[in-house]
């Protein structure tokens, strides 16, 4: 048998390939990613919380509204107070070792600016706990 080594007519005239072979890369790609998805460890989307123990940790706190009619006036716990009325009951509110939480439950029809001038008086007083109620009878959906 003998073999030859010299080029046919039609391999001569056959330029060499020009590409790469990219079979072998997306292999090696597709391993790596698999091997990076199993290292990556799980996210954990838990708030972790040190939460009271048994019913003496707990505190039922006194909650205290103050109200703002359509007309403008402000309530106290259902009751009329002015501006310097609320700023004092508020001071004392913010000087209790444990304070009060304050419903502010302002009327659909009530004046923006008047909410606002409450929540100002409860900033210069340093209230912290503070939170808005009833809005959700106020939601479209």
């Amino acid at each position: 048998m003998a073999t030859s080594f010299v080029p046919t007519a039609s391999e001569a005239e056959t330029p060499p390939m020009m590409e790469l072979n990219t079979t072998p890369l997306i292999d090696i790609m597709l391993v790596l990613l698999i091997m990076f998805i199993v290292t990556v460890p799980p996210q954990n989307n838990a708030v972790k919380l040190d939460l009271p123990q048994g019913p003496s940790a707990l505190i039922d706190r006194v909650k205290d509204e103050i109200g703002v009619a359509p007309s403008g006036a402000i309530l106290w716990n259902g009751q009329g107070v002015s501006r310097a009325e609320l700023a004092g009951l508020l001071h004392e509110v913010a000087a209790m070792e444990t304070p009060p939480e304050l419903h502010l439950r302002p009327d659909a029809q009530a004046r923006y600016e008047v909410v606002d001038e409450v929540l100002a008086i409860a900033k210069r007083q340093q209230v912290q706990l503070l939170g808005f109620v009833g809005n959700e009878r106020y939601s479209q959906f």
